[in-house]
């Protein structure tokens, strides 16, 4: 395989903190790579440097194989407001645009239109400005995957993406012939894409080939093996520390070769390799719960006529664990505000015709039925915006608490940091100390996965799977959901919520499993075939369905097989790029009407199946 990049003697610091110093490594055609390193020690400062956003301290050596094409994602986009998503894409892309022939422009805005309709985006005169967070970065992906670069450098690529996206955008790169190298905290993610592990640890560069858990074993044994040749070393050194203190007299002449050994002893005896972690052990026990968390009763909100609650009903129960999912935009940060009382009554209207008569401008939605919160509740609410810091203030500052700062990873020397100056993992960390130091009863955490490594993550998982309280997750960590869910609320769009019980694994696996069954099903009746014992079998399956219902449940699998076959048909139809311009477009636009159309249908579909296993 060719070197597409060496590196050799970078380095990079702010002020008297070294991030890293005289790193390098090589990577080669056809490596995945992640890049794992502790918050703060500058993984993005690294792939800056490489994407020639920033410069190297040190000067040294970063040489790309020539004439390959390098395409990098940052966190945060940069994008005009005022510009809709197509335009936005073309205009910020021009460089590499300017380079094509007009026959490779046309097909390199094909492609774009094909990322943004997989990524669910296929109003492409939408401006940038009406975006949520999510849908910016699908802008910023597809942006990126259309230029076929020969290497991608990707940091955090899957921050605020629903899971579809995730899981498209996983399956995409997976198969690519590309080489790639990303900094994230995404466990599956990175299993399912990666062949290769890089970790900066200490100031070194290591390198472990296969999965994540490859990676863990292998850095066990490399601590392990470095502290007992530690052990080894400071044998050495007792001894020579003897032949010191008793021969003084060699201390001269010839023995001084024998002294100066003895200090470089001294220093490697020094260097044990201890695991620097957040400890969580003092955030242990929560205030008094009573019988009483959240109830809510027949709960529903909207503004105007979208809605995303309807007639929702459940009462929260003492030490249950609650993930919630589904696409973004479906209404799931509503939902939190909702339950925690963000949303006072100044900022809603609970009468219709208050509702119907308010103010122009006035953006108040409509909430009706009953929300009940318990007498003793402490709600811990980490939220995906996360704390509005004063950029000013220093670390103590923020949280007047030396020996929590210290077990937060937080040093003497860092206390009178500056907010601004810290990374954003140190940021998210600071903040997540905010929270669970005043020990809720009722924790909710709204995407607390994005910005936090590895190694939090992994001490985190294991904090909330001891809570004593109610746990109430926003995530699209994959992982996350499936150490710590008991059971999920699948927002469905609409205001339409399902409870789910189970991981998020075996959600998807049920989904997939159904959606496997209706095209072996398609293909059954395109041949001709009866479906005998089957009919027999969903019939006894549905015999707790009125026939309206078994009715409605055959109805929408026909529908959903006829919207399979519609949109493998305008999928085949785009990637052959044979159509005119005018009905491109619309083909893009019913792809995305088809997709929606089946998530509502499929949503349907479940809430009837599972009925007949009740």
């Amino acid at each position: 395989m060719a070197s597409y990049l060496q590196i050799e003697n970078i380095s990079k610091s702010y002020g008297p903190k070294i991030l890293f110093e005289n790193i390098g490594f090589n990577i080669n055609e056809g490596d995945k790579i992640a890049l794992i390193a502790p918050n703060g020690t500058g993984k993005t400062s690294l792939l800056r440097i490489l994407a020639g956003k920033d410069k190297s301290d040190s000067g040294g050596k970063i040489t790309f194989l020539k004439n390959i094409r390098i395409a990098f994602l940052e966190q945060e986009y940069d994008f005009d407001p005022e510009k809709s998503i197509f335009s936005q894409i073309m205009d910020h892309s021009s460089d590499f645009v300017q380079k094509l022939g007009q026959e490779d422009v046309w097909e390199y805005e094909l492609r774009v239109k094909q990322f943004l309709t997989n990524f669910k985006l296929q109003d492409f005169s939408k401006k940038m400005k009406e975006l949520s967070g999510g849908e910016v970065k699908r802008v910023a992906l597809s942006e990126m995957l259309a230029s076929e670069a020969d290497f991608f450098i990707m940091d955090e690529p899957t921050n605020h993406l629903d899971i579809d996206a995730i899981e498209f955008l996983e399956g995409w790169l997976s198969k690519a012939r590309c080489t790639l190298l990303m900094v994230t905290h995404d466990r599956y993610f990175l299993d399912h894409v990666c062949n290769t592990i890089i970790e900066m640890d200490h100031g070194a560069i290591y390198t472990y080939r296969g999965d994540y858990q490859n990676y863990l074993e292998k850095r066990e044994e490399r601590i392990s093996n470095w502290n007992a040749e530690t052990d080894k070393v400071r044998n050495i050194l007792r001894r020579e520390l003897e032949w010191i203190r008793s021969t003084p007299q060699a201390r001269t002449g010839k023995a001084k070769y024998r002294i100066d050994a003895f200090h470089e002893l001294k220093d490697r005896a020094s260097q044990v390799r201890t695991e620097k972690s957040v400890s969580l052990d003092d955030m242990k026990g929560t205030a008094r719960l009573g019988t009483k968390i959240i109830n809510c009763r027949d709960v529903s909100f909207r503004y105007g006529d979208k809605y995303y609650l309807k007639h929702f009903t459940y009462n929260f129960q003492r030490y249950e664990k609650v993930g919630i999912v589904g696409r973004n935009g479906a209404g799931k940060s509503t939902f939190i505000n909702l339950l925690t009382g963000n949303y006072t009554a100044g900022m809603v209207c609970t009468d219709e015709a208050e509702y119907q008569h308010r103010t122009a401008g006035d953006a108040r939605g409509l909430l009706t039925g009953l929300i009940e919160r318990g007498e003793s509740l402490k709600i811990g609410y980490y939220k995906q915006t996360g704390m509005e810091f004063n950029p000013e203030d220093t670390v103590l500052d923020i949280v007047n608490d030396t020996y929590l700062l210290g077990r937060f990873l937080f040093p003497h020397d860092m206390l009178n940091n500056r907010v601004e100056k810290l990374s954003g993992g140190e940021k998210r960390r600071l903040y997540l100390l905010t929270i669970l130091k005043e020990k809720p009863n009722l924790l909710i955490m709204d995407e607390p996965t994005n910005d936090l490594d590895i190694v939090t993550l992994n001490i985190l998982e294991e904090y909330l799977k001891e809570f004593s309280g109610t746990l109430i997750i926003v995530s699209h960590d994959r992982h996350f959901l499936d150490r710590l869910a008991d059971h999920l609320f699948v927002f469905c769009g609409d205001g339409v919520i399902k409870d789910f019980i189970g991981s998020y694994s075996e959600y998807r696996a049920f989904i997939k499993d159904y959606e496997a069954s209706q095209k072996a099903s398609s293909k059954s009746v395109a041949a001709g075939q009866s479906r005998g014992n089957d009919k027999n079998e969903k019939k006894e399956q549905k015999k707790k369905l009125t026939y309206k219902e078994q009715k409605e449940l055959e109805q929408l699998e026909k529908e959903m097989d006829g919207l399979a076959e519609e949109k493998a048909v305008l999928e085949k139809q785009l990637s052959e790029g044979s159509l005119p311009y005018d009905e491109l477009q619309k083909a893009s636009e019913r792809i995305g009407e088809i997709i929606a159309l089946n998530e509502e249908k499929e949503m349907r579909w479940l809430e009837l199946s599972l009925k007949t296993e009740n």
